[in-house]
C-alpha cells in the first residue's frame, strides 16, 4: 500500500453564513508529531481554495460528509425522476446547477427546488417520494457504506432527511457541490481510481475514528483535550499540548487526522467486502468502513 505524507481531516458543516462554526482542518505528519489544528474561521470557499491550490503534497484528505446519495436501494437517486444523475459526478453537477446562484456552496436552493423538494424530509414536505418499492425504509434511505457503519456500532442519517440537528443531508449536499468544482483538481476515492501517486480525498465519517480510539457510540464527541488525547493515545499518537474545554469540532478532526495517520497503510480499509464497481461509480464509499 501506498505511503502518503499528509493526513488533514476536514469536519464539514452546511450551515448557513459565509463563515462556519463548524467547519475545522487538522493535519497530521507521517513523520510523527501531535496532530495540528488549522486555526482559522473558515468558509467553505476557502476550503475549496485549498484543496485546489494550496494543499501540501502527497495528502490524504478526509471530508466528514457523504460524497453520494443512496441509488443501490431504488436503482436511482430520485426515482421517477426523467432527470435524475447516472453516477456520483453527475449527481454533484447536477445539485451544483440547481444551486449555482446560492453563495457559500450553499444547497438550499437545491432542496428547495421543485423537482426534488419531494425526496426529502425537511419538516414541511414528508418526503413523499422517500420511499421506493425496493427497499424498505424504516428510518430513511441509507447507502449501501451506511449501512456498513451501522454494522460497526455506528447509527449514520440518512442523506435525504434535513430535519433535526442530527440531520446530515445539508452538509452532504453543500460538500457535493465543492467536489463538483473540484473535478480535474483532485481525484476522489472510489469514485475516482485510487491514484499511484498524489493527493486524494477520501469520505470520512469521525464516529468511526473515535470508535478504534476507544470511545464508544454513544460518546464518540469529546468536548475536553484530556479526552481527545486519552484517544489519541489508544492510537499509538502524541497528545495535544491544550487543556479545558474544547468544541467537538476542533477534536473531530484532531482525532480523525491521527486516525488516517494511524490506518491509511493498511490494504483492507481499501477493499471493503461491500465495494462494487457500480457503489463506487453512483453512492462512493466511506474510508474505513469494512
Amino acid at each position: 500500500m501506498r505511503r502518503f505524507e499528509n493526513f488533514l481531516a476536514i469536519d464539514w458543516s452546511g450551515a448557513k453564513g459565509k463563515k462556519q462554526k463548524g467547519i475545522a482542518l487538522a493535519l497530521a505528519d507521517a513523520s510523527g508529531g501531535s496532530p495540528v489544528l488549522v486555526e482559522h474561521r473558515w468558509s467553505r470557499e476557502e476550503v475549496l481554495a485549498v484543496l485546489r491550490d494550496d494543499l501540501p503534497g502527497n495528502t490524504l484528505v478526509g471530508l466528514d460528509l457523504g460524497i453520494g446519495l443512496p441509488h443501490a436501494d431504488c436503482g436511482a437517486y430520485f426515482p421517477g425522476l426523467p432527470e435524475s444523475p447516472a453516477d456520483a459526478p453527475a449527481l454533484w453537477q447536477f445539485i451544483d446547477d440547481l444551486a449555482q446562484d446560492e453563495p457559500n456552496l450553499g444547497a438550499n436552493t437545491f432542496v428547495g427546488d421543485s423537482s426534488v423538494r419531494p425526496y426529502f424530509r425537511d419538516g414541511i414536505e414528508t418526503g413523499v417520494r422517500f420511499r421506493c418499492d425496493r427497499a424498505e425504509h424504516g428510518r430513511g434511505r441509507f447507502r449501501v457504506t451506511e449501512q456498513a457503519q451501522a454494522a460497526m456500532g455506528c447509527k449514520p442519517y440518512s442523506n435525504f432527511n434535513l430535519v433535526g440537528a442530527a440531520q446530515v443531508g445539508k452538509s452532504s449536499l453543500t460538500g457535493m457541490r465543492m467536489l463538483h468544482h473540484l473535478r480535474g483538481s483532485l481525484p476522489v476515492w472510489p469514485i475516482d481510481p485510487f491514484p499511484e501517486t498524489g493527493s486524494v480525498v477520501v469520505e470520512i465519517y469521525t464516529s468511526l475514528a473515535a470508535l478504534e480510539a476507544g470511545r464508544s457510540a454513544a460518546k464518540a464527541k469529546m468536548r475536553s483535550y484530556e479526552a481527545l488525547n486519552d484517544a489519541l493515545a489508544t492510537l499509538g499518537s502524541p497528545p495535544v499540548q491544550d487543556t479545558g474545554e474544547v468544541d467537538d469540532h476542533t477534536t473531530d478532526a484532531l482525532l480523525t487526522a491521527a486516525w488516517l495517520r494511524a490506518v491509511a497503510h493498511e490494504p483492507e480499509r481499501w477493499d471493503p467486502a461491500g465495494l462494487t464497481p457500480a457503489i463506487a461509480r453512483t453512492e462512493g464509499w466511506t474510508f474505513g468502513a469494512l
